[in-house]
């Protein structure tokens, strides 16, 4: 999702690499789980982590705890905020995330964001998100438990940057019809049609983004 925003206004003004301290911290307090909206944006990853630890499909979880919307002129999934108290579909009776240990990757994120730029991103801090007065330092590896960080890290740049490559594509063309025929590609392709769990997921995901970009290449040069 494009943020245009000042940087000096939302962070600390300093970019960070996976090795560096930050003040981050979490005190159980529930609101970075309440009142987000849409913005909580899926990407395949996040998919391919929770229908298998949670042995569902794309379509179960479209019933309660996710949704389609148009992100930047592309149809993409988010989680989904309940009706009645306005709070992440996955937050349980006690204040606690119940898919922690497979949380989406904005979720494991923050406070932190992604600033992209030359094909690569750097983090940075939001300083006015979180609710912690508190925070103490962590290096950012340890506060985002990623298994394979480097892998991750390629592969956020990877799919970050199709998606940009294509939305400009589609601004270019202005045809209503294209983009919708494009988004529903990209939504059967990456995120209805499962990634084996058994498999590797990063070599799938660059197995199909390939065949993706062939395929979508041949269908806005018609």
């Amino acid at each position: 999702m494009k943020r245009y925003v000042d940087m000096a206004d939302i962070s600390d003004g300093r970019y960070y690499s996976s090795g560096d301290m930050v003040k981050a911290g979490c005190s159980g307090c529930g609101s970075c789980c309440r009142g987000m909206g849409k913005s909580i944006i899926l990407d395949p990853l996040d998919i391919f982590r929770l229908v298998t630890r949670l042995g569902c499909t794309f379509e179960e979880l479209m019933k309660d705890k996710i949704e389609l919307n148009v992100v930047d002129g592309i149809i993409l999934p988010n989680l989904k905020m309940t009706e009645t108290s306005d709070c992440c579909a996955f937050l349980d009776g006690q204040n606690r995330c119940a898919v922690h240990d497979f949380r989406p990757g904005i979720c494991r994120l923050f406070p932190l964001g992604r600033y992209y730029e030359q094909e690569n991103f750097k983090y940075f801090l939001q300083v006015h998100e979180c609710k912690n007065s508190h925070p103490t330092k962590v290096k950012i590896r340890k506060w985002l438990e990623e298994p394979e960080l480097r892998r991750q890290e390629a592969y956020i740049c990877r799919w970050h940057y199709f998606l940009k490559d294509i939305q400009e594509r589609l601004d270019a063309k202005n045809d209503d019809g294209l983009r919708r025929q494009v988004s529903l590609y990209i939504l059967q392709k990456f995120y209805m049609e499962a990634f084996p769990a058994d498999g590797d997921f990063y070599e799938l995901f660059e197995t199909r983004a390939e065949e993706a970009e062939r395929v979508l290449h041949s269908i806005m040069m018609q």
